[in-house]
């Protein structure tokens, strides 16, 4: 293994919110989540080391390559040579890590942004990365993906992931929207009103029971990461869910589903409600209205992604929804739309 101590990208020159990003993964608390959050790490493990076939002599590109658990992976299953990059510094510790598991004549890490690092082959027949943020695209680190993809991926290559689909359904949870939304309106006697338009805004990022789900769920967009672009990535979509039970409905929740290329087995998790716990955890999109669904009624609507102006890592989300109940003499019946900001 080349030891390349210096970084190929300069930190200082990079913007504020670039330097926040990479630095959050700095810490190694992060790191640990991810590698204790086992549907994540097993389903990496397992897409590789049961297609060893794959990576057999075959030149290897780990994006984003963090502690370096990937890189050990591909190397195990036979990779001539694996290519780790990472631009936070925990690079350093993958080094030690890759070096004290006996990995170093098969693992090369750079330090950088990988638009940034030179690699030592002039094309890649495999790459491998956990791009995956909250709502599959919070962070746009597959924006780099891409660049690899584009610039690196030789003819025919494999991506492990390859495949990626954001889903959505609705759910019932009054008693945690009173506790998060509600709330504002009487603080100790006082009225925090101002509070619930940014309460509102910020999806909130947890585990949802799937008791809580009231409807089917659509999927909303699916990605090949062979053929798609930067552009694909802001989409507008429309939905169609059905209520499974006489419920009311609160919000909206989001998750996303993964899928592994393999000629021996095909490896796909799910971070729904219905699966294991991951730290993706679900995104959930509080209404400003309350939906009184009877079963086998359905509610039609859109979401639309696009990445933040100031701050590409970050989302503007807006949803639209449309239920007639009965038809629109209904009381039920409402129509409306939020815009959201994830942060």
């Amino acid at each position: 293994m080349s030891s390349h101590k210096d970084y190929a990208t300069d930190k200082k020159s990079l913007p504020f919110s670039e330097q926040h990003y990479f630095s959050s993964y700095d810490h190694f608390g992060i790191h640990e989540e991810m590698l204790k959050d086992q549907v994540r790490t097993i389903s990496y493990r397992s897409a590789i080391l049961k297609n060893k076939a794959n990576f057999k002599n075959k030149i290897v590109l780990d994006v984003g390559c963090g502690t370096g658990i990937l890189s050990m992976f591909a190397a195990r299953a036979g990779a001539k040579h694996v290519i780790a990059v990472d631009m936070s510094n925990i690079a350093d510790m993958a080094e030690k890590i890759v070096e004290l598991n006996g990995f170093s004549d098969k693992i090369t890490v750079l330090k950088g942004k990988l638009e940034d690092v030179e690699l030592p082959y002039p094309e890649v027949d495999i790459i491998i990365s956990e791009w995956m943020g909250y709502f599959l695209l919070y962070e746009s680190m597959l924006d780099t993906v891409l660049v690899a993809r584009d610039k690196y991926l030789k003819e025919g290559g494999l991506i492990f992931p390859d495949k990626a689909s954001i889903h959505v359904a609705a759910i019932e949870d009054g008693n945690y929207k009173n506790d998060k939304i509600h709330y504002w309106e009487n603080v100790y006697g006082f009225d925090y009103s101002p509070f619930i338009e940014i309460a509102m805004s910020e999806p909130l990022v947890d585990t949802v029971e799937n008791g809580s789900v009231v409807t089917t769920s659509s999927k909303l967009i699916e990605f090949d990461l062979n053929t798609v672009t930067l552009e694909d990535l802001a989409f507008h979509r429309d939905f169609s869910i059905t209520a499974t039970r006489d419920e009311l409905m609160h919000a909206y929740i989001a998750w996303f589903d993964i899928e592994f290329p393999g000629d021996t087995e095909k490896v796909v998790f799910s971070t729904g409600p219905h699966a294991h716990y991951t730290h993706w955890k679900q995104t959930v999109f509080y209404m400003n209205q309350v939906l009184d669904v009877k079963r086998g009624e359905t509610i039609t609507g859109s979401m639309a992604s696009r990445p933040n102006v100031s701050n590409p890592r970050e989302l503007d989300i807006e949803l639209q929804w449309d239920f007639q109940g009965l038809g629109a003499s209904d009381p039920r019946a409402k129509h409306g739309k939020y815009n959201y900001f994830l942060r």
